[in-house]
């Protein structure tokens, strides 16, 4: 008996994945659970284990070649698997939990449906007839998947905001009026194919697509609105000193700033919060995950400090270093990266001021962290240095208003000012 084993859903609405290193190779002997392939999809770098045991016949696609969820990866001589028993063994179901390196299980595996079932025949067939691409498996509402054949719309092409990636009502909705912009068809229509000695044209990575679409997606869902302030931070400076000292430790600002923002997320609950229009609703969350963005070689990823309100400064910044290796070495899991409910970017560390950062949708704030420069402030009437930390606010003006957003970053200014403060409570 053969079998096809497709390249399996791992969960999050991912829907493809470019291969990055072959583990074994036709006529070789594998066990269940041994790695076939190590995959690099929109979120993560996995391995794929294999579902049985068996000998491979086939691989599908080289390094660099982009396999799409459902499509076929390799193709298993299991022996003494035979005509019924091979029926069988094609349907029954098969749960095999993907386990990324150190890291919380990510997904099942799926199996090629029973036409995967061949007679045993010539070794090594490997015909290109059965490397069909199928559209990528989405996730999606009934009501989006009627909306979508409705309007003629290849739901596979529309990027879900729903739990778990579901492509909704609303993004079926949004991606007919973006097809429909005669800006968007402007904008397509430019592109034009340039003399190979004029230009250098490169595949797209998995983790570039998937901030082209999170951006756009985000642009085309939220309405965005920035707030600027300073803060001077004298007394948070000699705080920090001081705990540097005593704990001999790696301590920089973002800990306090976490903290800061998470007591003031605690008396904002709407900027803590999600806009659900499918079921006209809010949902305010009573639990505070920190996402942090992380500027890579590979571009930038967002790992989350769960429960971030229930850990002191020195936890934080513990986790900000671990999950900060992490994303440097490729390490992260889906597990590091999802649920986040309020996104921090520090770009000051590069050297920045000012932003007009983009809401992590359907996150509804994101605040961007300038670099501490020294200005002239006014203090007890005398102009003195101040040490100076920017800080940008944007939020989803559907959810937030003007008001509000200031008063949530005056809160966060009062506590980074007076950082005794925000360690009491």
């Amino acid at each position: 008996m053969r079998y096809i084993f497709n390249f399996p859903d791992i969960g999050e609405g991912l829907d493809e994945g470019t291969i990055l290193e072959w583990y074994v190779e036709k006529g070789q002997e594998i066990k269940a659970g041994q790695p076939l392939v190590r995959m690099e999809t929109d979120k993560v770098v996995t391995d794929i284990p294999s579902p049985k045991n068996g000998v491979i016949v086939a691989t599908f696609g080289g390094v660099g070649e982009i396999i799409h969820v459902g499509s076929p990866l390799v193709e298993i001589e299991m022996e003494g698997v035979l005509a019924a028993a091979a029926v069988a063994e094609a349907k029954a179901p098969v749960n095999v939990p993907i386990e990324e390196e150190g890291a919380a299980v990510v997904g099942t595996m799926e199996l090629a449906g029973n036409s995967a079932v061949l007679a045993a025949s010539e070794e090594g067939d490997s015909e290109q007839k059965q490397v069909e691409k199928p559209a990528g498996k989405v996730l999606a509402t009934p009501v989006a998947r009627a909306m979508a054949r409705d309007l003629n719309i290849d739901i596979n092409r529309v990027s879900g905001t729903g739990p778990g990636g579901r492509v909704t009502k609303t993004d079926i909705q949004n991606y007919h009026a973006t097809k429909k912009s005669p800006v968007v068809a402007e904008a397509v229509a430019t592109v034009q194919q340039l003399p190979a000695d004029r230009v250098t044209y490169e595949p797209l990575t998995q983790i570039r697509k998937a901030i082209a679409k999170n951006m756009l997606n985000s642009k085309l869902n939220a309405a965005h609105m920035s707030i600027f302030e300073e803060v001077e931070i004298s007394e948070l400076m000699a705080l920090r000193e001081r705990l540097k000292k005593s704990r001999d430790i790696k301590l920089t600002y973002l800990p306090f700033i976490v903290k800061a923002t998470i007591n003031a997320l605690k008396q904002h609950r709407q900027i803590n919060g999600q806009m659900d229009m499918e079921n006209d609703r809010m949902i305010y969350k009573n639990y505070y995950n920190m996402a942090i963005a992380v500027d890579t070689p590979e571009g930038l990823v967002v790992p989350v400090i769960r429960d971030a309100d229930k850990l002191n400064i020195i936890q934080i910044a513990q986790k900000i270093t671990e999950l900060s290796e992490k994303a440097k070495s490729r390490q992260l899991t889906l597990e590091d990266m999802k649920d986040g409910t309020f996104t921090i970017t520090n770009y000051g560390s590069i050297g920045g001021l000012f932003a007009t950062p983009v809401i992590n949708y359907p996150q509804v704030g994101i605040l961007g962290v300038g670099r501490i420069y020294k200005k002239p402030i006014v203090k007890n009437d005398q102009v003195v240095a101040g040490n100076v930390l920017p800080l940008s606010l944007s939020v989803d003006h559907r959810i937030v208003d003007g008001g509000e957003a200031s008063r949530f970053i005056n809160l966060i200014l009062e506590y980074l000012s007076d950082p005794v403060l925000m360690l009491l409570e």
